[in-house]
C-alpha cells in the first residue's frame, strides 16, 4: 500500500517471483534492452537466491532445468550445472 516504499525497494533490486502448481518459478530478471552482462548478473543473483531458499526438508535435485524467455518469445534453455544439488 505504501507506494514510496515499493519504489525504493524496486530501485534497490527487490525481485518478486511466483510459483505455479507445477513448481515452476516465474520472475522478471530484466528487459530485452538490457545488455548480456546485466542479464547474466541478474540471472546469477536470482538463481543464487533460489538455491539459498531451498527448504532443509527438500531432498534430491532442487533445480531441474531453467529457461529464459521474453514475454511472448520462445524459451531458451540455460546450463544450470553449478546450481544442481
Amino acid at each position: 500500500m505504501n507506494v514510496g516504499q515499493a519504489v525504493r525497494e524496486s530501485k534497490a533490486g527487490k525481485i518478486e517471483f511466483r510459483v505455479d502448481k507445477g513448481g515452476n518459478v516465474h520472475a522478471a530478471i530484466g528487459k530485452v534492452s538490457f545488455g548480456i552482462e546485466a542479464l547474466e548478473t541478474n540471472l546469477t543473483a536470482f538463481m543464487d537466491q533460489i538455491v539459498r531458499s531451498k527448504p532443509a526438508a527438500a531432498k534430491g535435485v532442487y533445480v531441474r532445468n531453467v529457461s529464459v524467455a521474453s514475454t511472448m518469445g520462445p524459451g531458451v534453455r540455460v546450463d544450470i550445472t553449478p546450481y544442481r544439488g
